[in-house]
């Protein structure tokens, strides 16, 4: 189908609940994808965090087809393999004991919520369900993971929002003390705040956070919905800081390009949830484990050390550019503010015009390109950039 025609099919029947590229995507194959008109494209983007492997890996893609030829679908009241194994891998990967399976990060991170609510009640009773999230982090949009949420900006249109959630800055020790009252249970982070702007936690601040869940018995629950699945060069971002999480929450790169979210559960928390305390239809679906078996495979020490060397040249590369301002991030999840008041949104729209593929976070252009992506690709997407920043 033509672009224009896609769009005009689209615009009357899709709802306008996003701000879209002036781009359609055909077909892809590692980092570069071509549009309806056969145009080449670098992706900067990997959909989001979510194409690790890239577009249509061929070993993710047979173990995909082969698995929807077999089951695609039996429900959680059945064992499966795919779902038992996936959920094996992950265990001994972290450390972590149980896993729950849904389909995006946002259940993902609902699932967390409810579990540290559940864990807070069984032990201590009602009325000790306060759960802190750091201002400018960003959690989901269900109703819980909007509450959550630390952006006024998120905060509008769909009163009452949930109660039992406070927030207090990044890298603010003291405020962070005074809100941990007798009520919280949880505390909840992000190792960098993604869509709040590419920043890192540092780690003297999460550090003081840790110390402060043993202190007070407060769950620590990390939400690697972005960071996670390799993205920073360790299989977990926390992993950088040393931490120890009771909850941790993934998705986006686990399926590699299918629908999956997760949430990692210390032994404090094995056996919170009860038959009937919590659930998905969807979740654990063996194709989607299918893919998450073939992404976990493939990040071993070697590839997640490439990561990190991608990362540091790319981040170098930014630093050197004309026009950039500063950058910030860990491994291949990049942040460049800009000079002379240059806005992100229109350098990004210019960027796909020329046939590179970019994402922004708050006032800065985001990078979070496929892992796999080669080195010379690097360099031309650089390059395109480099152009428009002229």
């Amino acid at each position: 189908m033509e672009h224009e025609a896609l769009k005009k099919k689209d615009n009357e029947s899709v709802m306008r609940s996003y701000a879209r590229y002036d781009v359609s995507i055909i077909e892809g194959k590692g980092a570069v994808c071509y549009d309806s008109s056969g145009k080449r494209h670098i992706d900067f983007t990997a959909g989001i965090g979510v194409n690790a492997l890239g577009f249509c890996d061929p070993k993710w893609s047979a173990a995909v087809a082969a698995q929807a030829s077999r089951l695609q679908h039996a429900s959680n009241l059945f064992y499966t393999e795919p779902c038992a194994t996936l959920a094996g891998r992950l265990t001994e990967r972290t450390g972590l004991a149980k896993v729950f399976f849904a389909n995006s990060g946002a259940e993902a991170n609902e699932c967390a919520i409810k579990a540290a609510r559940k864990h807070s009640f069984d032990k201590y009773g009602g009325g000790r369900h306060g759960i802190i999230t750091l201002e400018n982090s960003f959690h989901g949009r269900t109703m819980a993971t909007i509450t959550a949420t630390g952006q006024d900006s998120f905060h509008k249109y769909f009163n009452p929002f949930l109660d039992g959630f406070s927030y207090v800055p990044a890298e603010d020790a003291g405020r962070l003390r005074e809100a941990a009252t007798e009520e919280v249970c949880a505390i909840m982070i992000e190792p960098i705040l993604g869509e709040g702007g590419v920043i890192p936690l540092s780690r003297e601040f999460v550090g003081e956070i840790e110390s402060l869940c043993c202190e007070r018995d407060i769950l620590l629950i990390v939400d690697e919905v972005q960071t996670g699945v390799g993205r920073t060069g360790r299989f977990f971002a926390y992993e950088h800081y040393g931490l120890s999480p009771d909850i941790v929450t993934a998705a986006k790169a686990l399926g590699g390009g299918l629908p999956i979210g997760a949430a990692l559960f210390g032994e404090k928390l094995a056996s919170v949830f009860a038959p009937g305390d919590h659930g998905s239809t969807f979740g654990g679906n063996p194709v989607s484990c299918a893919g998450g078996l073939v992404v976990t495979e493939r990040l071993d020490d070697a590839f997640l050390g490439e990561v990190r060397d991608k990362g540091d040249y790319m981040a170098e590369k930014l630093r050197r550019m004309k026009g950039v301002k500063e950058v910030s991030g860990l491994g291949m999840m990049l942040g460049a503010s800009l000079e002379g008041g240059a806005g992100a949104k229109d350098v990004a729209a210019e960027c796909a015009r020329n046939g590179l593929l970019m994402l922004t976070a708050k006032d800065k252009l985001r990078f979070l390109p496929p892992l796999v992506i080669s080195w010379e690709e690097i360099d031309e997407g650089l390059a395109v950039l480099a152009s428009v920043l002229v």
